[in-house]
């Protein structure tokens, strides 16, 4: 057997002589505790622990508040984004409509439904981004490309592809853009 991995049998140190007994035990010397005074930090104690419970419970119904108002806010959120695609095709079913006859009952008849559908979103807190003029925003705009113009200063939108919707203070969908490149090289 190794000397190294011996084990020597669990015994307690002697006393060392030159510390007195009095600072080896501390606890020999400690008078009984007041059972007032424990008491009264107990009742403290748990005092202290009601308060943050209520607290955290208070936070807790305000963090929940939020949250369904917040649910509530965005809930359509989705639905609106699906109803997009079927606004476009709208949109240029409309433009078709114009080019062939404005005073045509069907250019009309598209009119007024779009009048209605930008109701129904506005109701809804939905409102389009046009940002033609404005300066490109990646946050809120899809460049498909640039092209240089004199009439709108560089990093600006020149026209808009397709629009872009905001759910009061949420982005449904950017707006897909077409940007200025500045002046045309000679």
């Amino acid at each position: 057997m190794d000397s190294n991995n011996t084990q020597t049998p669990d015994v307690e140190p002697a006393p060392n002589p030159d510390i007195p007994a009095a600072v080896e035990t501390p606890e020999a010397e400690t008078p009984p505790a007041d059972p007032l005074t424990e008491a009264q930090a107990e009742a403290s104690r748990w005092k202290d622990l009601a308060y943050r419970n209520a607290a955290e419970l208070d936070n807790f119904r305000k963090r929940m508040s939020r949250e369904t108002q917040e649910a509530r806010t965005y809930a359509n959120a989705d639905l609106l984004r699906s109803l997009f695609p079927i606004l476009d095709s709208f949109e240029m079913g409309l433009e078709a409509a114009r080019a062939e006859s404005e005073k045509s009952m069907i250019f009309m008849g598209m009119n007024m439904v779009q009048k209605q559908l930008q109701d129904f979103l506005k109701d809804f807190g939905v409102q389009d981004i046009c940002p033609v003029g404005q300066g490109f925003d990646p946050n809120l705009h899809d460049a498909v490309s640039q092209e240089p113009s004199t009439d709108v200063a560089e990093g600006s939108v020149i026209r808009v592809m397709r629009k872009g919707f905001m759910l009061k203070d949420r982005l449904l969908r950017p707006a897909t853009v077409v940007v200025s490149s500045g002046p045309a090289a000679s």
